[in-house]
């Protein structure tokens, strides 16, 4: 195949970035002073053993993150940032992941190095055997595994391009056969550039083979590899297929998944599934964990690795392509056995496949990374800017132990710092991050169709839900939310079904609204838009009426929001918000308005830029409480108080600058699940009922929650949400917690307390 020709056609050109990534991380959990974790795999992460996202590799403390393939380096690195997120958290405050691919200090006895606890009793024996073969000591070294898929499209335009090969599985098979032994060939050169273990602790091995700093244990005859007796030809597929069955068949290899090659070939679960498919994918399988980087490996060495590939696709490779892949091997433990800081001894070789690379991309049209190929070229002349170079530089100041901790730390500290939110996903609703959360961590594979409108597909086992806005689904019908986004609509369902609504009238236009003003004017009422969400544009006055001024502003902030609106009653009480699903409460969150406490020093102005810092208050519902502002609603609040922005209140006096008491408009959430008496919550929950809704927030101002809601003068229900937010619920400002997110997991997928224990 004439495959330099075939690459550089213009047909072929717009698919060269196009790819299917994925990433597996091994890592060790460790406590926060650096040593193994004594604990078990995390209780909150579902024990399945075959969780899409996070397992147990061999040991019980090493553990195996898992991304969903992705078609760009973006979303993988999303997912992997999440992911990340999700262990820690699941992990507790006390343990954090070990960040290098050597581990750290190990038992001393090899038989208290603990194997996975799963509950597949074979997966359990297959680890017994590998204890027994290897040792414990070599199954706890960990790293990275780059899965590849060139896209599909590529490929087929090749395969259109020559006439040699007639099945298309055929041809892409041997597309990936010579990219992978050319891999095989030239993977020294990822060693010197992303080696990252030149040390061990002293007993990582029975006997330490090694006395000076390396670029790469893991990647040397000293790391994790088969014995010498264990060949396998990458000629051709049949050949590959055979040996590795022969292997099996002779006992040399208890099963294929035994085999450790730098490149592992995919067609599917089983080795067998290449005869009938052919390759797939290739893993590839040799890079050390880059401790530099918070998640084991970078976006540049991702990018590179792609380029590479792309590369060793265009190069020719030796005739003989056996020993072409054996040549590969003693190149590679060459390389991964020189001293961090020295060049390699094939450095001229580098710079010529860094140049024919970079020339190559240039003659292929591909966009990369600015300062890619500078960095590269760096790495060449200065072997202290490799991966390996600068972790040397690090440790011989102290020690590998202090250093891998110290990162650790700085991991921790950084996937701790916002426990609220959901690396990679931070730009979403607050409560869908959560959601996001809660199934990454029970095991349900999650995958966001539309992000800018917070649409989910959650799938568990042959299980599928679609989820927007965190609990908008399949289980309401499609006119319940209509039902309560209209509020005058509400009002008449729930006064029919007998419940006390506050009294009022809707206008249309503001002309004929403010000719109603005497209506309203001596005596408490509220302004409000008649769909709107989130507590906008309300304006509540509570004292008897408000002037005509003011009643104008207020109608002008209501029809900003809305072309109709509502001018009711104000019902005198406490404001509750009644999370309802499926017949049940699940928690009441009493909110009170936004509003600062003076301090006799400080204007009030100064006041809410001070409680602005606190980091759970933010914009846009990104963050569990939301800044307090000083717009017109507010300065409108100010004034019917007696106040302005630059008045100092006294100490202790607290001053409110919102009457409405959303969390949304800068209010505090207090829960109150507890205090609450069960004839409210069934009213709640009836309420809900007779709106045809299984989820719902719906709010209610009572009077005293010591008389019973039997007495309708006690209490009134002013609104229903068809999605309700449960950030608030899940990070109160005071009181306890409570997951909604996980509730409405349960809800979707009832079979999950159960698949989470086989």
């Amino acid at each position: 195949m004439e495959i330099k020709k075939m690459l550089n056609n213009d047909r072929i050109k717009p698919y060269l970035l196009k790819a299917r990534y994925g990433v597996e991380k091994e890592s060790q959990r460790v406590d926060l002073s650096g040593s193994l974790a004594k604990t078990e795999h995390p209780k909150s992460i579902s024990v399945r053993d075959e969780h899409p996202y996070i397992q147990r590799d061999f040991s019980e403390t090493q553990m195996e993150l898992i991304t969903p393939v992705t078609e760009t380096l973006e979303d993988l690195f999303n997912y992997l940032a999440a992911i990340h997120d999700v262990a820690y958290r699941s992990m507790g405050e006390n343990e954090m992941l070990w960040p290098l691919s050597m581990p750290p200090q190990l038992p001393e006895k090899e038989e208290d190095i603990v194997i996975a606890k799963l509950n597949n009793h074979e997966n359990v024996l297959y680890r017994r055997y590998l204890s027994n073969s290897y040792g414990r000591r070599k199954q706890m070294i960990s790293g990275i595994h780059f899965n590849f898929e060139f896209s599909d499209d590529l490929i087929q335009e090749l395969f259109k391009l020559q006439s040699e090969i007639k099945d298309y599985h055929q041809f892409k098979t041997e597309i990936y056969l010579k990219v992978t032994r050319n891999y095989l060939h030239y993977r020294w050169l990822i060693t010197y550039f992303f080696g990252a273990s030149p040390s061990s602790e002293k007993n990582s091995f029975e006997i330490n083979p090694l006395n000076n700093a390396v670029r790469s244990i893991r990647n040397s005859i000293y790391g994790y590899s088969n014995d010498n007796d264990v060949q396998v030809s990458y000629s051709s597929i049949q050949n590959y297929i055979s040996d590795l069955s022969t292997l099996v068949d002779k006992g040399i290899l208890l099963e294929e998944k035994e085999f450790y090659a730098s490149v592992r070939l995919r067609g599917g679960p089983q080795v067998s599934d290449l005869k009938n498919h052919g390759i797939r994918y290739i893993e590839l399988r040799n890079l050390d964990l880059n401790p530099f980087e918070t998640y084991g490996i970078s976006h540049e060495q991702a990018e590179f690795l792609h380029l590479f590939l792309i590369y060793l696709l265009w190069i020719d490779e030796c005739d003989n392509n056996d020993e072409w892949v054996k040549t590969g091997d003693f190149l590679n433990n060459v390389v991964a056995l020189e001293h961090p800081l020295e060049h390699t001894q094939f450095k001229r070789e580098a710079e010529r496949i860094i140049d024919e690379m970079e020339n190559l991309i240039g003659m292929l049209d591909i966009t990369v990374s600015n300062a890619l190929f500078v960095n590269l070229r760096e790495m060449l002349t200065n072997p202290s800017k490799t991966l390996a170079g600068r972790f040397y530089k690090e440790i011989i100041k102290s020690s590998q132990s202090q250093v891998a901790t110290r990162i650790a730390k700085e991991n921790y500290r950084k996937l701790w710092d916002k426990p609220y939110q959901l690396s990679g996903f931070t730009d979403m609703e607050l409560s869908t991050q959560i959601l996001m959360f809660d199934a990454i961590q029970q095991g349900i594979q999650v995958d966001v169709l539309d992000r800018q409108d917070q649409f989910l597909r959650l799938k568990l086992g042959n299980h599928v839900e679609y989820v927007k806005n965190g609990n908008m689904t399949s289980k309401d019908s499609y006119i319940s939310p209509l039902i309560m986004e209209n509020k005058t609509v509400t009002k008449k369902i729930l006064q029919q079904h007998g419940f006390r609504v506050p009294i009022g009238e809707e206008f249309n236009d503001i002309e004929k609204a403010l000719r109603s003003y005497d209506l309203f004017a001596r005596k408490p009422f509220v302004v409000k838009p008649k769909t709107t969400n989130y507590g906008l544009g309300i304006s509540i006055f509570k004292k008897a009426g408000a002037s005509y001024e003011d009643y104008q502003k207020a109608l002008t902030l209501a029809f900003k929001e809305d072309s109709s609106v509502l001018i009711e009653e104000f019902v005198y009480g406490t404001e509750y918000r009644f999370f309802v699903l499926d017949d049940k409460v699940h928690a009441v969150l009493l909110r009170i308005p936004a509003n600062v406490v003076g301090d006799g020093t400080h204007t009030i102005e100064e006041l809410v830029l001070q409680k602005n810092l606190d980091s759970l208050r933010g914009m846009d519902h990104r963050t569990p409480l939301e800044s307090i502002q000083l717009d017109e609603l507010e300065l409108l609040m100010l004034k019917a108080q007696g106040y302005r922005k630059n008045s100092v209140p006294t100490s202790g006096e607290i001053v409110f600058l919102r009457e409405n008491s959303n969390v949304s408009t800068g209010g505090d959430s207090i829960d109150v699940t507890d205090q609450i008496p069960d004839d409210y919550k069934k009213l709640a929950v009836d309420a809900v009922s007779a709106l045809g809704a299984n989820i719902s927030g719906i709010d209610l101002i009572i009077g005293n929650t010591e008389v019973p809601a039997a007495n309708k003068n006690t209490y009134g229900i002013i609104e229903a949400n068809f999605n309700p937010s449960m950030y608030m619920h899940i990070y109160p400002y005071k009181g306890q917690s409570r997951r909604l997110t996980m509730c409405v997991l349960h809800y979707l997928f009832p079979e999950l307390l159960v698949s989470n224990y086989k």
